[in-house]
């Protein structure tokens, strides 16, 4: 089945479910309900902490950025390559509307923790 027809069925029968493009790289991500509102984790491990940009609209947050190479600059031979280095996205929608939310971030050892506290919890 073409990737094209996978999307189009995607779209049409899970609408909500998160979304990456194929082109880019899809970091993993966990997220869990708290007492206050939401907690989402990204790995992003290798990525620069200003090469990861988050734009929340509405339900919906994007997580857009770049993981680069450190070593490309050096004069390198390709022996094994098994880590991408590329653009990354990730979007994905939570059940409350996040421009009400207190949304705070935290980038550690690899992570970007992206805190949501809602308004009201059910």
């Amino acid at each position: 089945m073409s990737k094209d027809v996978i999307r189009l069925m995607h779209a049409l029968f899970l609408p909500n479910v998160d979304s990456c493009r194929p082109e880019v790289l899809c970091p993993p991500t966990d997220v869990y309900r708290t007492a206050t509102g939401w907690l989402v984790k990204f790995e992003l491990a290798g990525a620069r902490a200003e090469d990861i940009h988050l734009e929340v609209l509405g339900p919906r947050m994007t997580l857009r950025g770049v993981r680069r190479d450190c070593t490309a600059a050096e004069e390198l031979h390709c022996y094994r390559m098994e880590i991408a280095y590329s653009e990354f996205e990730r979007s994905l929608e939570l059940p409350c509307d996040l421009k009400r939310a207190d949304i705070t971030t935290e980038y550690r050892d690899g992570m970007l923790l992206v805190r949501i506290q809602t308004e009201a919890t059910t």
